[in-house]
């Protein structure tokens, strides 16, 4: 995404009255090394409500899956099952270094997934077997912040903000790793439906201020502990944490591009201008 991946979505909550924040993690800013996430010293938040309930924010054990947060987070080259989410689309912004980025990552602006598009109206899929954590426009919760979100979601409060923000899922894969998908028009899926890979999921859209219609996927394990920063401008205006669990590049997982003739697998070509 461009400006709005930090709209992604806002949402906290609410226990006995109290807005409870995530608690700090450590680690080093800066991107992980290809092939590799940082141990884990982190407990994964809870799941939230869909679009408009009320959600929570715990450091029980993913309720998902029943699991404990595992001691290390799996490296990527140890992934598999995965699917290219838009199977015609185009990488319109990469994962790195980005004038469209709203991170701020080795002392320059960072994108951190891919914005892959192809036309307004598009079956978008999920690129990997998992279980539904949230879905909607309020779902900060499961997206890897990295403090309180309390003031953000006063600020949607107070000035009604939250149509502005990306319509977005977030899906726990099942193997250390959560997916997330951004900026859908409309989405067909609720929150704890357990889903295939390959299963529509909702419909390509330009929610949250997109400059046009596209799918931003992010993929990161709760249980890491590097972590990106938030531009200073960025986490001024939205009072958002300063940091958010370190993304890995979804390329290192996804499928590779089919060679010339052969039959399309789903993945998609790169493309150098920005995808807005």
């Amino acid at each position: 995404m461009r400006r709005h991946l930090v709209l992604a979505g806002i949402g906290v909550l609410i226990a006995g009255g109290a807005i409870v924040a995530m608690p700090s993690l450590g680690g080093t800013i800066g991107p992980q090394p290809a092939g590799a996430v940082a141990q884990a010293t982190a407990t994964p938040p809870a799941a939230t409500s869909g679009a408009g309930g009320p959600l929570a924010l715990t450091n029980a054990a993913d309720p998902a899956h029943g699991r404990q947060p595992r001691a290390v987070a799996p490296a990527p080259s140890t992934l598999t099952g995965y699917v290219w989410p838009l199977p015609k689309g185009r990488i319109t912004n990469g994962f790195g270094p980005s004038w469209f980025g709203d991170n701020w990552v080795g002392g320059a602006r960072f994108h951190d997934g891919l914005d892959i598009a192809t036309y307004c109206g598009d079956r978008i899929v999920a690129a990997h077997a998992g279980v539904v954590l949230a879905a909607g426009r309020k779902v900060d919760p499961v997206m890897g912040w990295i403090g309180s979100l309390a003031p953000s979601v006063t600020r949607r409060d107070k000035y009604g903000l939250w149509g502005e923000l990306p319509i977005v899922i977030v899906i726990d894969d099942g193997n250390g790793y959560r997916s997330i998908y951004a900026h859908f028009s409309q989405v067909v899926v609720k929150v704890g439906q357990v889903i295939n890979a390959g299963q529509f999921i909702g419909y390509e859209g330009r929610t949250g201020f997109a400059t046009g219609c596209h799918l931003h996927y992010g993929l990161f394990s709760p249980d890491a502990t590097d972590r990106f920063g938030l531009r200073a401008d960025v986490a001024k205006r939205t009072k958002l944490p300063a940091f958010e669990i370190a993304r890995i590049n979804p390329l290192l997982v996804l499928p590779p591009r089919p060679a010339p003739g052969a039959p399309a697998t789903g993945a998609a070509s790169p493309s150098p201008s920005p995808g807005g």
